[in-house]
């Protein structure tokens, strides 16, 4: 009986594995192989990036990447920094309510900020008047930057927060008996307690506004970087080759990020031990009254940028005709795959949601709960991380070279929404793995122990003890799902057909046509659908932690 289960585990870890290597591995292999051959299919190595890097205008491409996400980080770091403080180490009044509406961007697609800036700073923009006496304007790098710090605000909040939610109380009240300022153990002791996420947040929103081509295509005006260079050359030019080497360039950032951070993680010590004592923030008038302006600054930004598209999809013709109305959802009149996207769109949400719980959970159980052999554990595992160093825009190129090959068993799937599906589930694949091993972690591992010496099979005691006290992080990987796959599109950018067009892809279309409002509305609809799965998903997560969580409560 327990050489069957045994079996029976380390069949569903290959099995498992295979899938990553067939709708990971091989994409990136795919796409890797054609950055390193001539257009006529022959192997010139590393010949192609060096020809690409010889081009002035990549080279000024390449150096537009950098400085722009340089920039973003140097906005973004000190204000999530701050935000965080704020949530974690205050006694400001409505704190949960203020970590909610800092999230909010990330129900947004990257696409929608960009479109609020034109209404608010472009050349009809209601407040273009204040960028004139500058001599700004906000199609270029000012406005890619502005719409950059909205999408990366709340990643580089999420991991910053978690930061400096730990902390030992010992250290401070050890600082403060030494007589330092409060400055000095900010210094000394929180900054330096938290600089793995300081460093962490750093290279994710670098690696992110590198990746990102959504803002720049809506705002950037003539301003070229790197991943709106491959976009432009699959789609504009449909020179495949030349946006496969670009993509390779594009995912050095991306590997070099995900290297720093593993290195960090090996020498990163816990920040509580078992004689830790827990930090609790005591009163303090003048600090939480500056946090409390520098959250009202920071939230003025981001739903200002959030709200204006909203508005704006309900106005005739902005500024000049302000009357509501209706008229900019009839997406059927309009460049985009009219509802259909919209549809489209929503049942990708559903199966990445349904099919990306499933696999990832038995990923991490397999890896962390089952009796697997360790070279095959060690595989699945390596293979779920991939995708953290692989930029969506890359991943999709990888589609189309591995799946659109003729002599690909998996062929029949190009220009499906199953394959978009599998594309969305492998982009996201490693965050949701990793929440999902936390969790298990967590869990006493004797569970698994008590029920093999019961004689009971490994998925009995999955069944009916490890699912239910794993389903807040399960529902919390449907939710980050759900709403990644409503508002993702460098992963799905190369891989619709007009039938299979989605709503995120729509709002680009739209935008491209000049039809403004019309996008507005499609993004406004994304954030409108997203926002109600989330509460849907806390509605269902509420009512089961009464019916399962108990254990939890002392």
């Amino acid at each position: 009986m327990r050489g069957a289960d045994d079996a029976l585990a380390a069949t569903l870890a290959c099995g498992l594995a295979l899938l990553l290597v067939v709708f990971i591995a091989l994409p990136l292999a795919a796409i890797l192989a054609q950055a390193l051959q001539d257009p006529q299919g022959e192997f010139v190595g590393l010949g192609r990036l060096a020809g690409l890097l010889a081009e002035a205008r990549l080279r000024q491409a390449a150096w537009n990447s950098v400085w722009i996400a340089v920039a973003t980080t140097a906005v973004v770091l000190p204000l999530a920094l701050g935000f965080a403080f704020a949530l974690t180490r205050s006694l400001l009044p409505g704190r949960p309510l203020l970590r909610v509406l800092a999230l909010s961007p990330l129900l947004a697609p990257s696409l929608m900020p960009a479109i609020s800036l034109v209404y608010l700073f472009g050349n009809q923009g209601l407040l273009k008047s204040w960028l004139a006496p500058w001599g700004l304007g906000i199609y270029g790098p000012l406005g890619i930057v502005l719409g950059e710090v909205f999408y990366t605000f709340p990643h580089a909040l999420l991991i910053l927060a978690t930061a400096l939610a730990v902390a030992d109380a010992r250290l401070y009240e050890a600082a403060e008996a030494l007589g330092a300022s409060r400055l000095r153990r900010l210094l000394t002791v929180t900054l330096p307690n938290a600089r793995y996420g300081l460093i962490s947040a750093a290279l994710v929103v670098f690696t992110l506004v590198v990746t990102d081509f959504g803002v720049p295509k809506v705002i950037g005006g003539q301003f070229n970087v790197l991943a709106l260079e491959a976009y432009k050359q699959v789609i504009g030019q449909q020179n495949f080759a030349q946006g496969a080497a670009v993509g390779l360039l594009l995912l050095l950032p991306a590997v070099l990020s995900f290297a720093v951070e593993r290195w960090l993680a090996r020498g990163h010590a816990a920040s509580l031990g078992g004689r830790s004592v827990a930090y609790r923030a005591r009163p303090n008038g003048w600090r939480d009254g500056l946090l409390a302006l520098l959250c009202a600054a920071v939230l003025a930004g981001l739903l200002a940028l959030l709200g204006v598209a909203v508005v704006a999809s309900f106005i005739k013709l902005w500024p000049y005709q302000l009357q509501f109305t209706l008229d900019h959802y009839q997406f059927d009149q309009f460049d985009g795959g009219g509802w259909a996207a919209f549809t489209n769109s929503l049942k990708l949400a559903l199966w990445t949601t349904v099919i990306g719980s499933g696999v990832v959970f038995a990923g991490a159980y397999l890896v962390s709960k089952t009796p697997v052999p360790a070279p095959a554990a060690a595989t699945l595992h390596s293979l779920a991380l991939l995708p953290m160093a692989v930029p969506g825009l890359v991943l999709g190129l990888g589609y189309i070279f591995s799946f659109n090959a003729v002599g690909h068993p998996l062929h029949a799937l190009y220009g499906t929404l199953g394959l978009m599906v599998a594309a969305t589930v492998a982009h996201f694949y490693t965050t949701a793995h990793l929440t999902l091993l936390t969790a298990l972690r967590q869990l006493d591992p004797e569970i698994e122990a008590v029920s093999r010496s019961l004689r009971r099979p490994w998925w009995h005691a999955l069944l009916h003890v490890t699912l239910p006290m794993c389903l807040p992080a399960l529902l919390d990987v449907a939710r980050y799902l759900f709403v990644s796959a409503m508002t993702t599109v460098s992963a799905v950018i190369f891989l619709y057909t007009p039938s299979s067009m989605l709503a995120s892809v729509a709002v680009l279309s739209m935008d491209d046509a000049g039809d403004t409002a019309p996008a507005a509305a499609m993004a406004t609809l994304i954030v409108a659908t997203s926002l109600a799965a989330t509460l849907a998903l806390n509605a269902l997560g509420w009512w089961l932690e009464r019916r399962t969580q108990s254990w939890r409560k002392p």
